[in-house]
Protein backbone atom coordinates (compact mmCIF):
# COMPACT_ATOMS: atom_id res chain seq x y z
CA UNK A 1 0.00 0.00 0.00
CA UNK A 2 3.02 2.30 0.63
CA UNK A 3 4.13 3.72 -3.11
CA UNK A 4 7.64 4.20 -2.13
CA UNK A 5 10.52 3.52 -4.86
CA UNK A 6 12.44 2.20 -2.26
CA UNK A 7 12.98 -1.45 -3.05
CA UNK A 8 12.18 -2.72 0.53
CA UNK A 9 8.58 -1.36 -0.31
CA UNK A 10 8.38 -2.44 -3.83
CA UNK A 11 9.73 -5.86 -3.50
CA UNK A 12 6.52 -6.74 -2.04
CA UNK A 13 4.57 -6.51 -5.17
CA UNK A 14 5.87 -9.36 -6.31
CA UNK A 15 4.66 -12.24 -3.89
CA UNK A 16 0.78 -11.70 -4.74
CA UNK A 17 0.06 -15.41 -5.14
CA UNK A 18 1.95 -16.53 -1.73
CA UNK A 19 0.78 -14.41 0.18
CA UNK A 20 -2.88 -14.97 -0.86
CA UNK A 21 -1.91 -19.05 0.06
CA UNK A 22 -0.55 -18.22 3.08
CA UNK A 23 -3.15 -15.73 4.04
CA UNK A 24 -5.59 -18.64 3.27
CA UNK A 25 -3.61 -21.01 5.10
CA UNK A 26 -3.65 -18.76 8.88
CA UNK A 27 -7.37 -18.12 7.92
CA UNK A 28 -7.71 -21.47 8.45
CA UNK A 29 -5.66 -22.58 11.25
CA UNK A 30 -7.39 -19.35 12.88
CA UNK A 31 -10.93 -20.36 12.84
CA UNK A 32 -9.22 -23.90 13.67
CA UNK A 33 -7.37 -23.11 16.68
CA UNK A 34 -9.32 -19.41 18.07
CA UNK A 35 -12.62 -20.11 16.94
CA UNK A 36 -14.35 -17.63 20.54
CA UNK A 37 -10.73 -16.43 21.23
CA UNK A 38 -11.27 -12.35 21.30
CA UNK A 39 -7.50 -11.35 20.01
CA UNK A 40 -7.68 -14.40 17.15
CA UNK A 41 -11.28 -12.89 15.79
CA UNK A 42 -9.42 -9.87 15.88
CA UNK A 43 -6.91 -10.99 13.80
CA UNK A 44 -9.27 -13.33 11.54
CA UNK A 45 -11.72 -9.73 10.69
CA UNK A 46 -7.27 -8.35 9.27
CA UNK A 47 -6.70 -11.59 7.02
CA UNK A 48 -10.04 -11.70 5.98
CA UNK A 49 -9.80 -8.03 4.53
CA UNK A 50 -6.13 -8.58 3.50
CA UNK A 51 -7.32 -12.05 1.65
CA UNK A 52 -9.99 -10.10 -0.15
CA UNK A 53 -7.50 -7.29 -1.00
CA UNK A 54 -5.10 -9.73 -2.46
CA UNK A 55 -7.67 -11.62 -4.33
CA UNK A 56 -9.02 -8.29 -5.59
CA UNK A 57 -5.70 -7.60 -7.39
CA UNK A 58 -4.99 -11.44 -9.14
CA UNK A 59 -8.50 -12.32 -10.07
CA UNK A 60 -8.11 -10.73 -13.23
CA UNK A 61 -5.54 -12.45 -14.24
CA UNK A 62 -7.57 -15.88 -13.47
CA UNK A 63 -10.19 -17.20 -16.03
CA UNK A 64 -13.20 -16.03 -13.53
CA UNK A 65 -12.67 -12.49 -15.09
CA UNK A 66 -13.34 -11.32 -18.25
CA UNK A 67 -10.69 -11.56 -21.34
CA UNK A 68 -9.34 -8.07 -21.84
CA UNK A 69 -8.32 -9.27 -25.03
CA UNK A 70 -11.00 -11.37 -27.32
CA UNK A 71 -9.53 -14.78 -28.97
CA UNK A 72 -8.64 -14.48 -33.16
CA UNK A 73 -11.81 -14.66 -35.26
CA UNK A 74 -9.27 -16.30 -38.10
CA UNK A 75 -7.41 -19.04 -37.56
CA UNK A 76 -4.48 -17.59 -39.68
CA UNK A 77 -3.55 -15.06 -41.96
CA UNK A 78 -1.08 -12.16 -43.06
CA UNK A 79 -1.95 -10.22 -40.28
CA UNK A 80 -0.63 -12.66 -37.64
CA UNK A 81 2.25 -12.33 -35.66
CA UNK A 82 3.68 -15.21 -33.89
CA UNK A 83 6.26 -13.61 -30.71
CA UNK A 84 9.03 -15.22 -28.69
CA UNK A 85 10.10 -13.61 -25.60
CA UNK A 86 12.59 -15.44 -23.47
CA UNK A 87 15.17 -13.95 -21.07
CA UNK A 88 18.06 -16.62 -21.44
CA UNK A 89 20.05 -16.07 -18.55
CA UNK A 90 23.48 -14.48 -19.17
CA UNK A 91 25.62 -17.50 -18.01
CA UNK A 92 23.37 -20.22 -19.24
CA UNK A 93 25.43 -22.27 -22.14
CA UNK A 94 22.14 -24.73 -23.26
CA UNK A 95 21.30 -22.51 -26.61
CA UNK A 96 20.50 -25.82 -28.31
CA UNK A 97 17.49 -26.06 -26.10
CA UNK A 98 16.46 -22.77 -27.57
CA UNK A 99 17.34 -23.64 -31.24
CA UNK A 100 15.00 -26.80 -30.80
CA UNK A 101 12.19 -24.10 -28.84
CA UNK A 102 12.31 -21.60 -31.69
CA UNK A 103 12.37 -24.95 -34.27
CA UNK A 104 9.04 -26.65 -32.53
CA UNK A 105 7.18 -23.27 -32.41
CA UNK A 106 8.57 -21.17 -35.56
CA UNK A 107 7.59 -17.63 -34.14
CA UNK A 108 7.81 -15.02 -36.36
CA UNK A 109 9.40 -12.29 -34.13
CA UNK A 110 12.18 -13.65 -31.46
CA UNK A 111 13.17 -11.52 -28.66
CA UNK A 112 16.43 -12.96 -26.61
CA UNK A 113 17.21 -10.39 -23.25
CA UNK A 114 20.55 -11.07 -21.43
CA UNK A 115 22.55 -12.16 -24.15
CA UNK A 116 26.23 -11.33 -24.61
CA UNK A 117 28.69 -11.61 -27.30
CA UNK A 118 28.63 -15.76 -26.37
CA UNK A 119 24.70 -15.71 -27.06
CA UNK A 120 25.16 -13.70 -30.27
CA UNK A 121 27.65 -16.35 -31.63
CA UNK A 122 25.47 -19.39 -30.80
CA UNK A 123 22.39 -17.67 -32.25
CA UNK A 124 24.06 -16.72 -35.39
CA UNK A 125 22.79 -19.76 -37.40
CA UNK A 126 19.30 -17.92 -36.96
CA UNK A 127 20.00 -15.58 -40.25
CA UNK A 128 18.70 -18.02 -42.82
CA UNK A 129 15.67 -18.09 -41.75
CA UNK A 130 15.50 -14.79 -39.61
CA UNK A 131 17.44 -12.52 -41.96
CA UNK A 132 15.94 -8.72 -40.27
CA UNK A 133 17.99 -8.53 -36.91
CA UNK A 134 19.21 -5.67 -34.32
CA UNK A 135 21.48 -7.48 -32.00
CA UNK A 136 22.63 -5.43 -29.15
CA UNK A 137 25.06 -7.62 -27.09
CA UNK A 138 26.37 -6.83 -23.64
CA UNK A 139 28.33 -8.22 -21.19
CA UNK A 140 25.92 -6.92 -18.24
CA UNK A 141 23.40 -8.81 -18.43
CA UNK A 142 20.92 -6.44 -20.24
CA UNK A 143 22.08 -6.95 -23.48
CA UNK A 144 19.25 -8.06 -26.40
CA UNK A 145 18.58 -9.41 -29.91
CA UNK A 146 15.74 -9.11 -31.98
CA UNK A 147 15.41 -11.54 -34.88
CA UNK A 148 12.74 -11.54 -37.58
CA UNK A 149 10.94 -13.10 -40.46
CA UNK A 150 9.40 -9.60 -41.30
CA UNK A 151 10.72 -6.88 -42.57
CA UNK A 152 12.28 -4.18 -39.78
CA UNK A 153 12.44 -0.94 -40.51
CA UNK A 154 13.55 2.28 -39.28
CA UNK A 155 15.36 0.08 -36.16
CA UNK A 156 16.48 2.32 -33.21
CA UNK A 157 18.56 1.12 -29.91
CA UNK A 158 17.98 3.78 -27.35
CA UNK A 159 19.48 3.86 -23.88
CA UNK A 160 16.56 6.06 -22.49
CA UNK A 161 17.08 6.10 -18.78
CA UNK A 162 21.07 4.97 -18.30
CA UNK A 163 24.00 4.48 -21.08
CA UNK A 164 24.07 0.75 -20.54
CA UNK A 165 20.83 -0.34 -20.63
CA UNK A 166 19.38 -0.53 -23.83
CA UNK A 167 15.85 -0.83 -25.78
CA UNK A 168 14.93 -1.61 -28.97
CA UNK A 169 11.95 0.42 -31.22
CA UNK A 170 11.27 -0.32 -34.69
CA UNK A 171 8.42 -1.02 -37.15
CA UNK A 172 7.47 -4.46 -38.50
CA UNK A 173 5.91 -5.10 -42.05
CA UNK A 174 3.48 -7.69 -41.49
CA UNK A 175 2.81 -10.11 -44.55
CA UNK A 176 0.23 -7.59 -45.47
CA UNK A 177 1.88 -5.18 -45.68
CA UNK A 178 0.43 -3.74 -42.59
CA UNK A 179 3.27 -2.00 -40.28
CA UNK A 180 3.52 -2.60 -36.29
CA UNK A 181 5.34 -0.68 -33.74
CA UNK A 182 7.38 -2.86 -31.35
CA UNK A 183 8.75 -1.44 -28.44
CA UNK A 184 11.52 -4.00 -26.72
CA UNK A 185 12.45 -3.67 -22.92
CA UNK A 186 14.79 -4.93 -20.18
CA UNK A 187 14.65 -2.46 -17.79
CA UNK A 188 16.65 -3.10 -13.96
CA UNK A 189 15.32 -4.87 -11.17
CA UNK A 190 14.28 -2.95 -7.91
CA UNK A 191 16.46 -5.54 -5.72
CA UNK A 192 19.75 -4.30 -4.12
CA UNK A 193 22.39 -5.66 -6.01
CA UNK A 194 21.05 -4.30 -9.04
CA UNK A 195 19.14 -0.88 -7.87
CA UNK A 196 17.85 -0.42 -4.82
CA UNK A 197 14.89 2.34 -6.49
CA UNK A 198 12.18 1.36 -8.50
CA UNK A 199 12.56 5.10 -9.80
CA UNK A 200 14.58 4.19 -13.20
CA UNK A 201 12.68 1.42 -13.97
CA UNK A 202 9.57 2.71 -13.53
CA UNK A 203 10.82 5.98 -15.80
CA UNK A 204 11.44 3.92 -18.40
CA UNK A 205 8.43 1.67 -18.26
CA UNK A 206 5.87 5.03 -18.70
CA UNK A 207 8.36 6.95 -21.11
CA UNK A 208 7.50 3.62 -23.47
CA UNK A 209 3.81 3.98 -22.87
CA UNK A 210 3.70 7.77 -24.05
CA UNK A 211 5.42 6.25 -26.76
CA UNK A 212 2.60 3.84 -27.38
CA UNK A 213 -0.12 6.15 -26.59
CA UNK A 214 1.28 8.41 -29.12
CA UNK A 215 1.70 6.44 -32.09
CA UNK A 216 -0.33 6.52 -35.18
CA UNK A 217 -0.23 2.88 -36.04
CA UNK A 218 -0.53 -0.75 -34.40
CA UNK A 219 1.77 -1.26 -31.29
CA UNK A 220 3.47 -4.20 -29.16
CA UNK A 221 5.22 -4.08 -26.27
CA UNK A 222 7.38 -7.19 -25.17
CA UNK A 223 10.20 -7.99 -23.06
CA UNK A 224 11.37 -8.95 -19.11
CA UNK A 225 9.73 -5.43 -17.24
CA UNK A 226 10.95 -7.02 -14.17
CA UNK A 227 7.85 -5.62 -12.76
CA UNK A 228 4.94 -8.22 -12.02
CA UNK A 229 1.65 -7.85 -13.93
CA UNK A 230 -0.81 -6.70 -11.08
CA UNK A 231 1.55 -3.91 -10.18
CA UNK A 232 0.57 -0.19 -9.38
CA UNK A 233 3.33 0.56 -12.59
CA UNK A 234 2.10 -2.22 -14.65
CA UNK A 235 -1.04 -0.87 -14.26
CA UNK A 236 -0.05 2.70 -14.84
CA UNK A 237 1.34 1.29 -17.67
CA UNK A 238 -1.81 0.19 -19.42
CA UNK A 239 -4.00 2.75 -18.32
CA UNK A 240 -1.51 5.54 -20.12
CA UNK A 241 -0.26 3.73 -23.07
CA UNK A 242 -3.92 2.23 -24.00
CA UNK A 243 -2.35 -1.49 -24.27
CA UNK A 244 -3.42 -4.12 -23.06
CA UNK A 245 -2.76 -7.37 -21.62
CA UNK A 246 -3.56 -11.07 -22.89
CA UNK A 247 -2.81 -12.68 -19.59
CA UNK A 248 -6.64 -10.89 -18.10
CA UNK A 249 -8.71 -13.27 -17.85
CA UNK A 250 -6.52 -16.21 -19.32
CA UNK A 251 -3.90 -17.00 -16.22
CA UNK A 252 -0.93 -15.72 -14.56
CA UNK A 253 1.83 -17.28 -17.15
CA UNK A 254 4.24 -16.96 -14.02
CA UNK A 255 8.20 -16.80 -15.81
CA UNK A 256 9.93 -16.36 -13.81
CA UNK A 257 11.50 -18.32 -11.58
CA UNK A 258 11.61 -21.26 -13.55
CA UNK A 259 13.38 -23.36 -10.77
CA UNK A 260 11.74 -22.60 -7.56
CA UNK A 261 7.83 -23.08 -8.08
CA UNK A 262 6.87 -21.75 -4.85
CA UNK A 263 8.24 -18.39 -5.96
CA UNK A 264 7.22 -17.47 -9.68
CA UNK A 265 5.96 -14.54 -11.00
CA UNK A 266 4.81 -13.15 -14.04
CA UNK A 267 7.75 -11.01 -15.07
CA UNK A 268 7.77 -11.43 -18.99
CA UNK A 269 5.31 -9.34 -20.82
CA UNK A 270 3.83 -8.96 -24.30
CA UNK A 271 1.43 -6.13 -24.62
CA UNK A 272 -0.61 -4.91 -27.51
CA UNK A 273 -2.53 -2.07 -28.77
CA UNK A 274 -6.34 -2.88 -28.59
CA UNK A 275 -6.70 -3.35 -32.72
CA UNK A 276 -5.16 -7.17 -32.06
CA UNK A 277 -6.86 -10.27 -30.90
CA UNK A 278 -5.19 -13.25 -29.49
CA UNK A 279 -4.53 -16.47 -31.32
CA UNK A 280 -2.46 -18.33 -28.45
CA UNK A 281 -0.88 -17.30 -25.35
CA UNK A 282 1.53 -20.43 -23.79
CA UNK A 283 4.40 -20.55 -21.25
CA UNK A 284 7.29 -22.42 -22.77
CA UNK A 285 9.57 -25.25 -21.84
CA UNK A 286 12.63 -24.43 -19.60
CA UNK A 287 15.87 -24.51 -21.53
CA UNK A 288 18.25 -23.45 -18.67
CA UNK A 289 17.42 -20.07 -17.74
CA UNK A 290 15.87 -18.85 -14.75
CA UNK A 291 12.79 -17.71 -17.32
CA UNK A 292 10.76 -19.65 -19.02
CA UNK A 293 10.46 -18.34 -22.06
CA UNK A 294 6.33 -17.16 -23.24
CA UNK A 295 5.20 -17.21 -26.59
CA UNK A 296 2.16 -15.20 -28.28
CA UNK A 297 0.09 -15.18 -31.29
CA UNK A 298 -1.85 -12.41 -32.28
CA UNK A 299 -4.20 -11.81 -35.26
CA UNK A 300 -4.32 -7.52 -36.43
CA UNK A 301 -8.16 -7.16 -36.33
CA UNK A 302 -9.07 -3.50 -36.63
CA UNK A 303 -12.56 -3.81 -35.64
CA UNK A 304 -12.11 -5.67 -32.31
CA UNK A 305 -11.01 -2.09 -30.87
CA UNK A 306 -14.62 -1.81 -30.68
CA UNK A 307 -14.94 -5.09 -28.39
CA UNK A 308 -11.86 -5.06 -26.33
CA UNK A 309 -11.47 -3.60 -22.96
CA UNK A 310 -9.20 -0.93 -22.98
CA UNK A 311 -8.82 0.67 -19.72
CA UNK A 312 -8.26 4.60 -19.72
CA UNK A 313 -6.32 6.91 -17.87
CA UNK A 314 -7.86 9.23 -15.61
CA UNK A 315 -6.31 13.04 -14.81
CA UNK A 316 -4.96 11.63 -11.66
CA UNK A 317 -3.03 8.91 -13.71
CA UNK A 318 -1.39 11.18 -16.13
CA UNK A 319 -0.38 13.20 -13.35
CA UNK A 320 1.13 10.69 -11.48
CA UNK A 321 2.92 9.00 -14.22
CA UNK A 322 4.42 12.74 -15.28
CA UNK A 323 5.89 12.75 -12.02
CA UNK A 324 7.21 9.41 -12.55
CA UNK A 325 8.99 10.45 -15.36
CA UNK A 326 10.62 13.53 -13.88
CA UNK A 327 11.81 11.83 -10.57
CA UNK A 328 15.79 11.44 -10.67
Amino acid sequence: MIRHDFWIFRVFEYPRLQKLVLTSITVLFTLIYYPENRSGQIILVLLVVNLVYLLYLVLPFTRLANKQIIKSRYPAGKDNVKLLVANVYQDNRRSADYHALIQSCDPDLILMVETNQWWAEQMSSLSGRYPHQVKVPLENTYGMMLFSKFELIGAEVNYLIKADIPSIAVKVKLLSGQLVKLYCLHPEPPVPQENPRSTERDKEILLVAKKAKASKIPVLVAGDLNDVAWSYTTALFMKISGLLDPRKGRGFFNSFHAKYFFLRFPLDHIFCSSDFTLTSLKRMKNCGSDHFPIWVEFQYDPPAAGVNEEEVATEEDKELAEEKIAKT
